[in-house]
């Protein structure tokens, strides 16, 4: 399967889905720098989505530099650059924003968001641990 686990939902963005499913898969190690990633075609034929909003969904993740681009061979998952700590804290600080205001609207306590955050790092790196083992 080109992203393990991945399943559309309905009622929210295609586009958005897949690029945190790829991010997912890369972060996890189920991809893993080096390795080819699906052309936009089999992107397209295996999660059957338009062929554009693959294309779209590739384009991102390069612009993004989770994929590099070999010519006339493919994309392959890049080596994540480095990034500077203030980039990385504001980067967390959006993304924790979102995740506590979607907590909110979905009636979670703190507690809950909290314990829901343990099992979703435990599952990544148990992801990868799988993987080494």
């Amino acid at each position: 399967m080109t992203l393990p686990g991945f399943s559309l939902q309905p009622g929210q963005s295609i586009f958005e889905q897949v690029v945190f499913a790829a991010i997912r898969a890369f972060v996890s190690g189920e991809y893993r720098p080096g390795q080819q990633f699906p052309s936009v075609r089999t992107l397209a034929s295996d999660l059957k989505i338009n062929p554009n909003t693959a294309h779209r969904v590739i384009q991102h993740l390069i612009q993004e530099r989770w994929l590099e681009v070999r010519p006339g061979i493919g994309a392959f998952v890049a080596t994540p650059p480095e990034a500077r700590a203030a980039d990385r804290a504001r980067l967390l600080n959006q993304e924790v924003e979102q995740l506590v205001v979607q907590a909110k609207r979905l009636g979670l306590t703190r507690l809950e968001l909290m314990e829901a955050i343990e099992a979703g790092w435990d599952e990544l790196e148990g992801d990868r641990a799988e993987d080494i083992g």
